[in-house]
């Protein structure tokens, strides 16, 4: 018990870390553009990093927690992963580099994993409690379809992501800067378009909406309030929001003068840093949360017949069983304070790397970067992948930065974030491997 407590704590620790680290994510266009102080910013932030307790579910968090196989791997091999992963965070904060937290986790996880494989069992195959013949790397959960041909999971679709997040982060922030830029002459054309995405907006967002007989446990007696406040619901409740915010900026930027549009674009530019704060707060949080709750369900496999408290009863849900997921309000309720108090100590080395290196960003651009950026949060929150909050705002400024010229990016900046993330994960693998065969000389 002393060390699944041990592993509680230091999990709630990197999410402190990830809030500082990540800060930049969310502020560094309002600082950049003056919209909002430093300390306003890191408060504006914090505040919507832990609002986002209100708003997720908890899908990323199942998805981190099978990383690996939870009934073959022991303590050990988490806490290892969870000291991996917040040595090479503090490092890369320490060099102001925006590497992806998420990633530095996924990797610790699965690395240490597969380096207690190997000490259990060796490069050889071995026979499994299911009978058949196992082989060390296939601890790890690399890929697994979808149910109903759903969106698969594993950490080879994490993988995919690093490449794809921020692909879609630029590809959204270039369309929503063409959008503003036509927007802004005095053409009937674009007009036209603003008025139909709307209606295409709300008939979506309507019919993805959750009726209350669909939802599982209703938060309030009101029909009305329950489908309101249900997460899936307020998801897309904040996706049209986003949507229908802009629209109603763009149907009248054309009529506006050069001082009118920077004040009410630097007004926009509080909902949209918003906005993202409220997906890196749930998109990041949960990933803690699913790392606890793997934590206690290995507690439980490796000590069978121990009585669990109820603060500690985790049920990892199993969609081919039937078997609904369990989560205790003060795991989720620590992981969201945990966050948003590492957000307020903020993180200003990278806050400069994301608000001048990359590209100079003005009001105009800082809006269709965190307007992306949390629109893209919200799509695979919603599938249930965990992303880096890191990639997807680096890829919007730099979807943002194309629409002036492809000179405007300074790609040798560019190019070393790159780096940073393609190594995140192996550098945390091994060094999480490494971390946990000094650990077993000392923990049986």
């Amino acid at each position: 018990m002393t060390l699944l407590i041990i592993i509680i704590v230091l999990a709630l620790i990197f999410d402190y870390i990830n809030g500082f680290h990540d800060a930049a994510n969310a502020i560094a266009t309002v600082v950049a553009t003056k919209v909002l102080t430093p300390f306003q910013a890191v408060l504006w932030a914090a505040f919507f990093n832990f609002l986002a307790y209100w708003v997720f579910g908890f899908g990323v968090a199942d998805t981190v927690a099978k990383t690996a196989h939870t009934m073959e791997i022991n303590l050990v091999v988490i806490l290892a992963g969870v000291i991996a992963a917040i040595c090479w965070n503090l490092l890369t904060w320490w060099l102001g580099i925006p590497s992806s937290s998420s990633h530095t986790l996924i990797g610790g996880f699965a690395g240490a994993a597969v380096a207690h494989a190997i000490a259990v069992h060796g490069f050889s195959g071995y026979v499994g409690e299911d009978g058949a013949t196992h082989y060390w790397y296939e601890i790890v959960s690399w890929y697994k379809a979808g149910k109903d041909g759903g969106m698969p999971s594993g950490v080879l679709i994490i993988i995919a992501f690093i490449v794809l997040a921020p692909l879609l982060g630029a590809l959204a922030s270039y369309l929503i800067s063409i959008w503003l830029l036509n927007a802004s002459r005095k053409i009937i054309g674009p007009k036209i378009f603003t008025v139909a995405l709307m209606i295409a907006t709300v008939w979506l967002v309507s019919n993805l909406m959750v009726p209350y007989a669909d939802i599982d446990k209703p938060r309030f007696e009101s029909h009305f309030w329950s489908v309101a406040f249900d997460p899936h619901n307020i998801k897309w409740f904040l996706v049209a929001f986003i949507i229908l915010t802009v629209s109603a900026f763009c149907l009248i930027f054309s009529s506006l003068n050069l001082h009118q549009a920077d004040a009410a674009l630097k007004k926009m530019q509080l909902l949209s840093s918003a906005a993202f704060s409220l997906g890196h707060g749930g998109n990041d949080s949960q990933k803690v949360m699913g790392i606890i709750a793997a934590a206690v369900a290995v507690y439980i496999h490796t000590n069978p017949g121990v009585h669990m408290d109820s603060w500690l009863d985790v049920v990892l849900p199993n969609d081919d069983l039937g078997v609904k997921g369990v989560m205790p309000g003060w795991i989720p309720l620590a992981c969201y304070s945990a966050i948003a108090a590492g957000t307020l100590s903020g993180g200003w080395k990278i806050v400069k790397t994301m608000g001048s290196k990359i590209t100079k960003v003005t009001s105009f651009e800082g809006v269709a970067a965190e307007t992306a950026g949390a629109l893209t949060l919200y799509f695979t929150e919603h599938l249930k992948i965990p992303v880096s909050t890191t990639h997807t705002i680096t890829g919007s400024i730099i979807g943002v930065g194309l629409t002036k010229r492809v000179s405007a990016v300074r790609w040798g900046v560019t190019v070393s974030l790159i780096w940073a993330w393609i190594l995140t994960i192996p550098i945390s693998a091994i060094l999480a491997g490494l971390v946990y065969f000094v650990l077993s000389v000392f923990i049986s």
